[in-house]
């Protein structure tokens, strides 16, 4: 199919068509410089402070609407195609009326200098569109507005609204032109490719499928692939980069689904956190507690494993987790596809085991076998939204009370995430006694020379690893250590 010139979506109600647009341009700079719409604001530009915090909302692949809150800052404008756009502006209705969300915030006084306000809105709005938590309580409110930060209030204003708020229930001119938006949408899912300019000399381009973007990879072999773009934004924010051209993977649906067998579940690189959480906490809860971790439910909207897996970075948590769990790599040049085991792929700080023209497609992890032991550790400076100073994962099986295979990986540790040969003999054919995890914290000073850099020292970080082996001992054990945070739910908050 040829590919269409111009990007389509909806503006609240508003149909618009793009024909020129900058590939790098932000849809907070959209808002702000062409819709004069300034009620979303800047702080960080990073997607950290959430004062930019918009809606986006696409066809459910269940029927109906889906809406997700994430941050315009670092969200490039193309990634709106096909989509409806909802800012703070539209919330209230023709006769300014307020909002349901909006007024909540009025009654509780959770504005003060009202530059956060509209970021903390639209969180609240998207959790009244896809409804709050069955049980909802001051942890999971806490995991909503993770993503947003207020310098004024203490944050006990905005909490008592958002608890009203999940105690309502809320009808408003969203659904009742619920099925209007979805002719609208349905109307641009013409599944054609995306290709935008401005000036002939930059492009950005959103093949529909992974078929498609295996052909733009063969044309462009250097291009700048984006699924989330949640690092990618801070290279156009941050470093002012123009990368040329940037290609967008939300667009191909056939690299967003997640495939379960008896023995496998494989993960497209389009998957975002979000929707992948269900499938890894429900298989391996220690996996989706970390999950839980990475960034803010913005950045979850947004981010996806493939992505922080092409990515590359030593500091990435669900590379490690991955491979302790022996996940495998799929990746595709052309119509060639090869699959590698996943710790083959990370060969140097920067460099990775992809050829020009060839990207990660899916990972397939296996399901856990009996007798198998996973734990995964996020240590961090901050709870929320941090990057891991250590990250560790551990998967063991166990036979009668012996170590019959042990793998051990880190983040954070060297130039790459990796696994530690020492650590894993140390443990493979023992018992689960204490003295082989101690000999095996010993080990790791074989296999990793840390740095120290902002985040930790090179000492720190090797004895909060060796730490972390004496706590799978611990928790493998004894069932009854506190060695975790808990809410009120059964939720692990693991890491900590």
């Amino acid at each position: 199919m040829a590919a269409r010139n111009c990007l389509k979506f909806l503006l609240g109600h508003e149909a618009r068509t793009l024909d020129a647009v900058d590939p790098t341009a932000t849809v907070l700079d959209y808002l702000r410089l062409e819709e004069r719409r300034t009620g979303t604001k800047e702080g960080c530009a990073e997607g950290d402070c959430g004062a930019c915090t918009v809606v986006v909302a696409r066809p459910s692949p269940e029927g109906g609407l889906r809406y997700q809150a994430v941050n315009a800052c670092i969200q490039p404008l193309g990634t709106l195609d096909g989509a409806q756009l909802i800012t703070v502006e539209d919330l209230a209705a023709a006769d300014g009326t307020l909002h349901p969300v909006q007024q909540a915030m009025v009654d509780c006084h959770g504005s003060q200098c009202g530059f956060c306000t509209p970021g903390f809105v639209m969180s609240l709005f998207a959790m009244t569109k896809e409804g709050f938590p069955p049980e909802t309580d001051d942890q999971a409110i806490d995991e909503i507005l993770a993503g947003n930060l207020c310098r004024c209030t203490g944050y006990a204003p905005i909490a008592r609204a958002a608890h009203g708020l999940a105690a309502m229930e809320i009808t408003d001119g969203f659904d009742a032109r619920r099925e209007e938006t979805q002719a609208a949408l349905a109307a641009m899912d013409d599944g054609a490719d995306v290709s935008l300019t401005e000036d002939e000399t930059r492009w950005f381009h959103a093949p529909a499928s992974a078929d498609g973007l295996a052909e733009l990879m063969l044309q462009y072999p250097d291009a700048t692939i984006v699924a989330g773009a949640t690092d990618v934004g801070l290279w156009l924010t941050k470093h002012l980069m123009r990368p040329d051209p940037l290609i967008w993977l939300g667009r191909a649906r056939d690299l967003a689904t997640i495939e379960e067998t008896t023995t496998d579940i494989t993960i497209g690189a389009g998957v975002t956190y979000s929707d992948a959480l269900a499938h890894l906490s429900w298989t391996w809860p220690d996996f989706g507690a970390v999950v839980r971790r990475i960034g803010s439910t913005q950045i979850r909207n947004a981010g996806t494993i493939g992505g922080n897996v092409a990515n590359g970075s030593p500091i990435g948590d669900t590379p490690p987790m991955l491979i302790a769990l022996g996940a495998r790599l799929h990746l595709r040049q052309g119509r060639i596809r090869r699959v590698i085991p996943i710790e083959d792929f990370f060969i140097d700080y920067g460099k990775q085991d992809r050829a020009p023209g060839e990207f990660v497609e899916a990972v397939t992890i296996p399901r856990p076998a009996p007798g198998q032991i996973f734990k995964a550790y996020k240590l961090s400076k901050r709870f929320d939204q941090d990057i891991s100073a250590v990250m560790g994962a551990f998967s063991l099986f166990v036979d009668e009370g012996r170590i019959v295979t042990a793998r051990v990986a880190f983040g954070g540790m060297a130039g790459t995430p990796k696994r530690s040969p020492s650590a894993e003999a140390a443990l493979t054919g023992h018992t689960l006694e204490k003295s082989a995890f101690e000999t095996a914290m010993r080990a790791l000073a074989i296999d990793f020379k840390p740095l120290t850099d902002m985040r930790a020292s090179a000492a720190y970080r090797l004895k909060a690893a060796q730490n972390m082996l004496m706590r799978v001992f611990i928790e493998v054990t004894d069932e009854d250590a506190a060695t975790r945070l808990w809410d009120k739910r059964g939720i692990d908050d693991a890491g900590l």
